[in-house]
């Protein structure tokens, strides 16, 4: 058997991770708390997942397609001049070199196609012929429009008007790739509020409708499908890393929004006790309450969008504004097993400011020619801290999520502004 065939093997889950179980639960965390018209086409979505979980013919109908459309496997690249830089002012003796995982290379430009090919596949077996999503960012968006392409499906997509705004090629995309984008002016017209609104759509459509819910967010079996179809990232690096590195890395970072690419790289490591798994979320202007995105660091257990997770909220337990300069991380909630991973200790969450992932952002540009995501300058601007208080032997791996072209009017934007 191939190299690249061993990487896309059927997802089996790590000790650790033998979650959720039957009822949907991350230990407290999870389950489906969704209206009665969202019943039926959960159960549906359940009983054809857990059909093709032991279904050889779905697993390599997914792998050629991630081989031969997707491009995959992704590279394990060394970042040496970001390394460098890391390694400024440090002792001789620390600096840990920086690695990236190139999920920017797949195809769309970032992760989020790995799950909505799966979906569209899972789509196809339920018979429906319409898909809806949610997008913050757009590349999820864009992503849902591909695999609708692909596969002969419509295709409608919710997107907050201030996202719009903000990412404007992406919006540009999926209109060319067939999408219908339904922009969402409620709210903060935001993340939350394309969730929302694409919620909505589903309950009333059902019957011919399947939402491809673009990260581990949301009712069981979302959470554990979205991190399944991810979990090829962290596969695909476990054997990278032997083969290049020697050993595992001491270190993985990636940035945590809803939590899919970090639930992707982290999940196949959740029994390596030596690796630690490090989650970052948008710090963005300050700790006061609607000036971050982070759940993880600074909310608390609440319900959201059909689950239990944790969640900024107030003391009346309303669902809290909130902020970063990422649209793809401007969210007040987080997956479930994020929450569970958090509670049990196996993966530390930290924050990055917008001004940190700001100049990560340009740091990345101009050492190494690689424009990320703003979503994932947050992973980065962490992984230079920690680089430089770690032995000079250690290996962190970033997971370069996506790329930045789609932020690169707004970088500009929020640079004109600095003082």
């Amino acid at each position: 058997m191939s190299t690249i065939s061993n990487d896309l093997q059927t997802p089996r889950p790590p000790l650790i991770s033998e979650v959720p179980d039957e009822r949907g639960r991350f230990g407290q965390f999870g389950g489906a708390y969704v209206p009665e018209t969202l019943v039926s086409a959960l159960e549906q979505l359940i009983d054809v997942y857990d059909r093709v979980r032991s279904d050889e013919r779905f697993w390599d109908e997914l792998r050629s397609l991630l081989t031969t459309y997707v491009g995959r496997p992704t590279p394990l690249y060394f970042a040496q001049r970001l390394t460098k830089h890391a390694r400024k002012g440090a002792d001789r003796t620390k600096g840990a070199e920086i690695w990236f995982k190139r999920e920017d290379l797949a195809h769309t430009g970032a992760h989020k196609i790995n799950n909505t090919i799966g979906q569209g596949l899972l789509t196809k077996k339920m018979g429906k012929r319409r898909i809806i999503a949610e997008t913050g960012a757009g590349q999820h968006g864009v992503a849902s429009a591909t695999a609708a392409a692909f596969l002969g499906l419509e295709c409608d997509v919710y997107m907050g008007s201030e996202d719009v705004r903000r990412q404007r090629l992406n919006v540009t995309r999926m209109k060319m790739l067939g999408a219908n984008v339904i922009e969402v002016n409620s709210g903060s017209r935001t993340l939350k509020d394309a969730t929302n609104e694409a919620m909505r759509d589903w309950m009333g459509s059902v019957e011919h409708t399947h939402y491809i819910i673009g990260s581990v967010v949301g009712p069981h079996p979302f959470p554990m499908i979205v991190r399944d179809f991810q979990s090829i990232i962290g596969r695909e690096c476990k054997g990278q890393s032997i083969r290049q590195l020697g050993k595992l890395p001491e270190a993985i970072v990636a940035c945590v929004g809803g939590g899919s690419n970090a639930a992707g790289i982290f999940y196949d490591f959740a029994d390596d006790k030596g690796v630690r798994l490090i989650g970052v979320e948008a710090g963005g202007r300050s700790r006061e309450p609607g000036q971050h995105a982070a759940p993880l660091s600074l909310g608390s257990p609440g319900i959201l969008h059909g689950s239990l997770s944790y969640v900024l909220q107030d003391a009346n337990g309303q669902t809290a504004d909130v902020h970063s300069c990422s649209a793809g991380l401007d969210y007040p909630g987080v997956g479930p097993e994020h929450a569970y991973w958090k509670d049990n200790g196996r993966v530390e969450y930290t924050t990055a400011t917008d001004d940190e992932a700001l100049d990560a952002f340009l740091l990345t540009a101009r050492t190494e020619g690689i424009i990320p995501a703003l979503e994932t300058s947050h992973a980065i601007a962490h992984a230079l801290k920690l680089a430089a208080t770690m032995p000079g032997e250690s290996r962190i791996v970033v997971n370069l999520s996506g790329r930045g072209d789609k932020d690169v009017e707004e970088v500009g934007r929020l640079l004109a502004m600095r003082p």
